[in-house]
């Protein structure tokens, strides 16, 4: 694993892992998304079939190095690993496996378990500059060890108790920690630890929403609690397991989750500028119908619902990171790291702002069409109303019932007040045709 680590571009493999997770939430079927808010952001898109979807996975998966495939299989779900698995060359499944953490070969070649779960308590100790992973089977694994970073997914009322017991701490509920109030969101306890309650994005082909996270630094351990997995922190675990020196302590472990976030969010808004793009393309390009235009309408909207998710999420980031940096908590090199991604953050607020102008444009112009379109109707049906006029007046007149009128002894009468009537229908569709108001 060594040589491995020394020789992966970390963020080639980032790059290619998001590769591999798209064509993946295309491979599967739509059944799957069922009783889920559909985003239509892709609806402007080409569609693309599982079966072609797989071939092109495959054929990717053929192109890629093992340092690469290593770290997708390590940071995929235990469900999409095994899906990768199934279409790695036969040939080259064993000098990959010899590659991979045990618990990583374990659920790819082992019996499949069907729940689909990722471990729900994993913790982490220093060893040579990098994270390694701490097998936890009993309370006393957790009290020989020396943890820097204990990470629990949606633990269960056993390991709270275990965390408890261990280490005398409280775990709180992530999803009962939500107010605005500083106070209430980061604060210090009695016995020194740190309490911190934050949002991470969570944005999936299918749904956007924000996380919340609670991290707690209690005896130089981070402990971070949270309901479900989120790419963030599978990316964070990786690269500290692969890059040498970026972790030194807990506070460094926290800083690089929040560092992660801010990058997986600038991620996000390049998707919200691709997703605009395509409807600028539209908008802008051709007239639309109306039905295209209420696709539109539902792309802008969704995307704007993400941008707003991507602003408060930046924006939470930087008051947890302000609260670090006045608590006075961090080493001269971690304000440095903080101060850095600050300016990050900052840079994030302009693009979302951009993105809200942009996405106000596109809205308006899309509502002017729909304008525009429903102008059309209305003009036809008031030409329609102007030229009835005429013939409508010339029927009343001969409608009169008045002894002495002309034309009622006139053998040419009738057939001179019908052709009267049409031409006076024909005159005004010339003219309006003429002036171009049809």
């Amino acid at each position: 694993m060594a040589k491995i680590e020394q020789t992966l571009d970390t963020d080639e493999a980032e790059f290619h892992l998001g590769e591999v997770e798209d064509l993946l939430n295309l491979c599967k079927p739509a059944n799957e998304d069922e009783g889920r808010p559909d985003r239509p952001r892709h609806e402007l898109m080409e569609s693309v079939s599982p079966e072609q979807s797989l071939l092109e996975l495959e054929n990717m998966l053929a192109r890629l190095g093992v340092p690469q495939l290593v770290f997708i299989l390590e940071a995929l779900s235990e469900e999409d690993g095994r899906l990768v698995w199934g279409l790695i060359q036969a040939t080259r499944r064993q000098s990959i496996a010899r590659e991979l953490s045990a618990d990583a070969r374990a659920s790819l070649t082992g019996p499949h378990s069907g729940t689909h779960l990722r471990k729900t308590l994993n913790a982490f100790e220093l060893h040579g500059g990098r994270l390694r992973q701490i097998p936890v089977v009993s309370p006393q694994d957790l009290e020989r060890s020396n943890p820097v970073w204990i990470d629990l997914v949606a633990p269960t009322e056993d390991e709270r108790a275990l965390i408890e017991k261990v280490f005398d701490l409280a775990l709180p509920d992530p999803e009962e920690h939500t107010d605005l109030e500083v106070s209430a969101r980061f604060y210090v306890e009695e016995d020194g630890a740190i309490y911190m309650h934050s949002d991470f994005l969570l944005d999936k082909k299918n749904e956007s929403r924000n996380v919340p996270v609670t991290f707690i630094l209690h005896r130089n351990i981070l402990f971070s609690v949270r309901t479900e997995e989120l790419p963030v922190f599978r990316l964070q675990r990786l690269r500290a397991r692969t890059q040498m020196g970026i972790v030194s302590d807990c506070l460094d472990v926290l800083i690089g989750l929040y560092s992660a976030d801010v990058e997986y969010s600038a991620d996000a808004l390049e998707d919200i500028y691709t997703a605009l793009e395509a409807v600028s393309t539209q908008v802008l390009g051709r007239d639309m119908t109306d039905a295209a235009a209420a696709k539109v309408l539902a792309v802008v909207a969704s995307e704007e619902d993400l941008n707003g998710r991507i602003r408060r999420n930046v924006l939470d980031t930087r008051r947890a990171v302000s609260f670090l940096m006045r608590g006075r908590f961090l080493s001269t090199n971690q304000i440095n790291d903080t101060q850095q991604l600050l300016r990050d953050i900052e840079s994030l607020d302009g693009h979302t702002s951009f993105l809200f102008e942009k996405i106000n444009f596109l809205m308006n112009a899309t509502i002017g069409f729909i304008n525009i379109n429903q102008n059309k109707v209305i003009r036809i049906f008031s030409v329609a109303s102007v030229a009835m006029l005429p013939p409508t007046l010339i029927a009343s007149v001969y409608g009169m019932n008045f002894k002495y009128m002309p034309e009622f002894d006139w053998q040419l009468g009738y057939p001179f007040a019908i052709s009267l009537m049409v031409l006076s229908v024909i005159l005004p569709f010339w003219l309006f045709r003429r002036k171009g108001w049809l």
